[in-house]
């Protein structure tokens, strides 16, 4: 069976070695995947007339097919191992020097194209690299321009503010920020005029979000599942799952006002690094019932009372005969039971699902390592999943937030529009419209991760002492392509785990609103300096990594 490592270099094969464009490639593959031919080597052994029924054109089929078999044998002497599928990249990485088909990529992969890819591949494939290494991170300078490090900030903070997005989603909503930033900067200094796609309406309608306190529209990615490294647990083996579980025997000893129904609606059980996140939802029809309803379930469920962390919340419709002065507001509490957060995102997601009379319980059994923003991320899957099961149950609706988003690249939808020549698709060339997703452009991860990739360079040396004499005198030594590569994905890794620190210092101080404005300051405080007006447009400047470092709580004076 292919992997997606297949596809890579089957892309890479057809776009940087066949130099065919990109929406060719991916109508070939698709049409190559029809007859069941995925993978460089799986061509390369086909029968031609079954490449040649494929492509519909049999000068293509002989070329590609050419090209497959010259991979092939170009593995076969380089590598002792036999290929696999024709491959030799490493999911994530970069290309090596001994790549048959390119030792740079146009892309890692068309995301959004014809080519089905699950949400576990497609995430792994745009892992970044990071490093957390204090003494090296203290120890580092690069060299930047603005834009790229704009974008390190925004998809590590979005970590943090919205962890329920995947990485694919913070590189997308990341670019979105840097393009306006970018274009309303080319505005202020001259470089560009007029109105923005945004304020001529291409985003009119689209829901927003705010990042690094600028709005950008986005366009909500339906039915995109990812779980990241979370699995579901066994119910029968946790004892702590199932769908359904009635108290209303225990609660109606308890409770002078029981609830109609007292059914428990259960998540199914979610386990990361050996923590357990199960939470459960009940009807509820007065404050006083909490308690009852609480012990009831602690009764009926003994191994609660081992958990690391019990927390609730509840929300409750003002009664019908209630003062409208003082008593017409909903009705909220939560409480933490240690579980830092967690009480407030309950109530979050419930106000989001619209739930009303009713109490949730989030249960946790900590496994011993520090789950980071992912905790956010768990907490209210099995949140949602409770409250979307009580209210199938009582047919009631719901509409959940946090689901995955692409941003929106406006730009774009406007030099799309019919009779538009754009430079950058080829001088003087009429656009064809790239409907990416249901005929919306939006920005690609790959590319920002690719942006990221080749942006954070070392320093320049300091110019030589013509006066110098000593023979000792050493050349300049010239860098080649694989060590500066190798050097700037370095730098971006201890950028990144630089910043990993920095949020990890805040995350639990900070509420998001928060979080997300102080992030901008983060950002100038530690910015290249460049020259004003239009000359610095674009220019570079140095960053000490350990001037993140100090801007950690507890590291301020």
């Amino acid at each position: 069976m292919a992997t997606q490592q297949d596809l890579q270099e089957l892309i890479r094969l057809m776009t940087v070695t066949r130099k065919m464009p990109m929406l060719q490639a991916m109508t070939s593959i698709k049409a190559l995947q029809a007859v069941d031919l995925r993978s460089i080597k799986q061509i390369s052994e086909a029968s031609l007339p079954t490449v040649q029924e494929a492509l519909k054109d049999d000068k293509v089929a002989r070329a590609l097919q050419n090209a497959c078999k010259a991979v092939i044998k170009r593995n076969a002497t380089q590598s002792s191992s036999p290929p696999s599928g024709g491959g030799v990249l490493k999911r994530g990485s970069s290309i090596s020097s001994t790549s048959p088909v390119s030792k740079r990529a146009k892309s890692d992969v068309f995301m959004t194209g014809p080519v089905e890819m699950t949400p576990q591949e497609l995430e792994a494939s745009l892992e970044l690299p990071i490093c957390t290494d204090e003494d090296t991170i203290k120890e580092t300078v690069i060299e930047t321009n603005r834009a790229p490090l704009v974008l390190a900030f925004a998809v590590e903070m979005l970590r943090y503010t919205m962890p329920e997005q995947p990485l694919s989603s913070r590189l997308s909503l990341g670019q979105a920020v840097v393009s306006a930033n970018s274009r309303s900067k080319a505005v202020s200094l001259g470089l560009d005029k007029g109105p923005s796609a945004d304020q001529e309406g291409y985003g009119e309608g689209q829901p927003r979000v705010k990042v690094m306190g600028r709005e950008v529209a986005v366009l909500k990615r339906s039915g995109y599942e990812w779980k990241g490294e979370e699995r579901s647990g066994d119910e029968k083996k946790d004892g702590a799952g199932g769908s359904q579980e009635t108290s209303a025997t225990t609660a109606s000893t308890l409770d002078p006002t029981p609830t109609p129904t007292a059914t428990w609606s259960t998540s199914p059980p979610i386990i990361m690094k050996d923590s357990k996140f199960v939470a459960r939802a009940i009807h509820l029809t007065s404050p006083s019932q909490r308690k009852y309803l609480m012990e009831s379930l602690m009764h009926n469920h003994p191994e609660l009372k081992s958990a690391t962390h019990n927390a609730w919340a509840f929300r409750l419709k003002p009664p019908e005969n209630a003062n409208w002065l003082t008593q017409r507001t909903m009705r909220e509490e939560s409480f933490d039971d240690g579980e830092t957060g967690c009480g407030d995102l309950m109530l979050k997601v419930m106000r989001e699902a619209g739930a009303v009379d009713t109490l949730v319980v989030l249960t946790r059994w900590f496994g011993g390592t520090m789950l980071g923003p992912d905790r956010w991320r768990l907490m209210r899957n099995a949140v949602t999943s409770a409250l979307g099961e009580r209210m199938r149950k009582t047919g009631g609706s719901i509409s959940l937030g946090g689901e995955a988003l692409w941003g929106l690249d406006l730009e774009a939808m406007r030099k799309a529009q019919p009779g538009t020549t754009v430079g950058g698709y080829g001088s003087g060339k009429q656009l064809q419209p790239l409907t990416h997703v249901v005929g919306m452009h939006i920005h690609r991860p790959e590319a920002a991760r690719s942006y990221l990739l080749r942006s954070f360079g070392k320093p320049s040396p300091p110019p030589a002492d013509e006066t110098a004499t000593s023979p000792s005198k050493k050349k300049a030594v010239h860098k080649t392509a694989k060590v500066l590569e190798a050097e700037r994905e370095e730098n971006l890794g201890l950028l990144l785990g630089a910043l990993r620190l920095l949020f990890d210092s805040w995350a639990d101080h900070l509420d998001v609103a928060e979080l997300d404005r102080r992030t901008w300051a983060w950002y100038c405080a530690i910015r290249p300096e460049v020259d004003s007006g239009p000359n610095g447009w674009g220019g570079k400047g140095s960053v000490k990594l350990v001037d993140l470092l100090k801007l950690r709580r507890g590291d301020q004076s």
